[in-house]
């Protein structure tokens, strides 16, 4: 992904081993990392487990929130792709346990396709 992709928000494929090597120490006993996205700073880790969201904050981007999500909690899911009007795609996934949904913005289509196509692999089970 290069620099200006990722200054427009886009979504990309990352190196797994790269995500399990920064992420090592919130890995339970036999968690692997199976596929991760990166958006801007933030990333949308899949393991064998959870779903991982994490978003870096402040100027530095070395305050970090990882928020875990079981996927037995993700009651549905939906990606919305741009139109001609709109220049952003967006992933909404409701969860069981809050009222309000998580939401990604992306605006790339290609990009929240592959994580939707992700999302279903690994909610569905």
């Amino acid at each position: 992904m290069g620099l200006f992709s990722g200054l427009l928000g886009n979504a990309g494929a990352i190196d797994v081993a790269e995500v399990e090597a920064e992420l090592a120490s919130l890995l339970a006993d036999g968690e692997q990392a199976e596929q991760a996205f990166k958006l801007l700073r933030d990333m949308i880790v899949f393991t064998n487990k959870r779903l991982i969201l994490i978003d870096k904050q402040g100027i530095t981007g070395s305050k970090k929130e990882y928020m875990s999500v079981p996927y037995r909690s993700i009651v549905r899911f939906s990606a919305e792709t741009k139109g001609h009007f709109d220049l952003e795609s967006e992933l909404v996934i409701w969860l069981s346990s809050t009222a309000e949904p998580l939401r990604k913005t992306f605006s790339k289509d290609g990009n929240i396709l592959a994580v939707q196509k992700a999302l279903a692999t690994y909610a569905c089970r």
